[in-house]
């Protein structure tokens, strides 16, 4: 790939404000960010909800049983499913005998009941009712096979590799499993994508039949930035474990945390408790030592090209959608950027067409990168401006 040293494509990245800082050589000391400290969990992963780094991580990739965590995945169909039309939040299912016998945790669906998907979403998510996820794969799909199918779907469109799920509710089964990495990339996405259902993962309660019942989530009574998600308990072998998320500025980090052992004699509360305490402490270890910053809003211009053939004689580039990046604290003033293109393009050139790439480094090492695009578009030029590009080019490839 070559680079457009011809512009001077080694950027000065600006704040907000407007001040800009010179990239990479920074006299001051470099920003000592500690090791997390132990957490007493086989796996976990700290990710920046925003741009997907990964912040921390141990043994990201160990498959363990997610239990009730593996209906963040369930509530995902369902908000793809009401997304596509093909049902609402106001659509009413009936409610099975199948899922009224279903064992553990319950919203207390009675059969033959007609219930929205909105109320079956906060039984889900607030309550994690095995009855709610069953009422609700069979109103989507009509068999909990089906549906599970479905959750396999997305998973491998989602790019979770180390994901199987073999059922709508957790509930122990060879066959099912997930890794830190994947549920928190699972997180991520449901925040992203869905924010519009931020509510159903942040509820504290919900009443139904008569009963109130509280989150299982116990992070949500800690932390008032936390943006909720979902632990789970899959037997003593598994243990433990959670999805959370929180939000700081315009930092919002998930973190996911797994196999931690149930405590000797401990009762569940006490148990998610103490899972909820690690989460806290993962998360406030990302807020303490990162902080997400943007780096560039969307239309920003990063410079400007020749196209080849063009009406134009420079074509300003930049930035389709806003550029964030997440770095140690103490170390913005080492990020440099540089414009990167394959060759000059060719007019005609559409407004919002790939041109290159932007990658952002810290110090030496790459950190992100994002779509340099047309701005505006170019025509094909006139035929003295066609033919004179086609000497000028020719000229350059004998020299070169």
């Amino acid at each position: 790939m070559r680079t457009l040293t011809r512009l001077a494509f080694t950027l000065l990245l600006v704040l907000p404000g407007g001040a800009a800082f010179a990239s990479i050589a920074s006299p001051q000391a470099p920003f000592i960010v500690p090791p997390v400290p132990a957490l007493g969990v086989r796996s976990y992963v700290l990710m920046d909800a925003r741009t997907g780094q990964i912040l921390a991580q141990q043994a990201p990739n160990v498959r363990i049983a997610p239990g009730g965590a593996a209906k963040l995945m369930v509530a995902y169909v369902v908000f793809q499913e009401v997304r596509a039309g093909r049902i609402s939040l106001d659509s009413r299912l009936r409610v099975s005998r199948t899922a009224w016998h279903e064992p553990g945790a319950r919203m207390f669906l009675q059969p033959g009941a007609e219930v929205s998907v909105n109320d079956l979403l906060q039984g889900l998510l607030v309550d994690g009712g095995n009855d709610a996820a069953v009422a609700l794969a069979q109103g989507v799909a009509g068999t909990r096979a089906g549906f599970v199918s479905l959750m396999n779907d997305y998973a491998h469109t989602l790019g979770l590799d180390n994901t199987h799920f073999a059922n709508v509710t957790g509930l122990p089964s060879p066959h099912l499993y997930t890794s830190a990495l994947d549920l928190a990339k699972l997180s991520r996405d449901l925040l992203a994508q869905f924010p519009a259902y931020d509510h159903y993962f942040t509820q504290k309660r919900f009443a139904w039949s008569g009963i109130t019942q509280y989150n299982y989530d116990k992070l949500l009574w800690r932390d008032p930035q936390s943006v909720g998600l979902e632990p789970g308990y899959a037997g003593r072998a598994a243990g433990y474990c959670m999805a959370s998320g929180a939000r700081q500025n315009h930092t919002q980090l998930v973190a996911a945390v797994m196999g931690m052992a149930p405590l000797p004699g401990a009762t569940l509360t006490h148990n998610l408790n103490v899972i909820a305490r690690v989460s806290e402490a993962l998360l406030g270890y990302g807020f303490r030592f990162y902080s997400t910053r943007e780096l560039y809003k969307a239309g920003a211009v990063v410079g400007s090209l020749r196209v080849i053939a063009g009406a134009q004689r420079k074509l300003s580039v930049g930035l389709g959608s806003p550029l964030y990046v997440t770095v140690p604290s103490g170390e913005y003033s080492a990020l440099s950027a540089r414009a990167e293109f394959a060759h000059d393009p060719r007019a005609p050139v559409a407004k919002g067409q790939q041109l290159g790439r932007l990658v952002v480094s810290l110090g030496r090492k790459p950190l992100t990168s994002a779509p340099v695009v047309a701005l505006a578009a170019d025509p094909r030029g006139n035929l003295w401006q066609r033919l004179n590009d086609d000497v000028v080019d020719w000229l350059h490839s004998q020299k070169t």
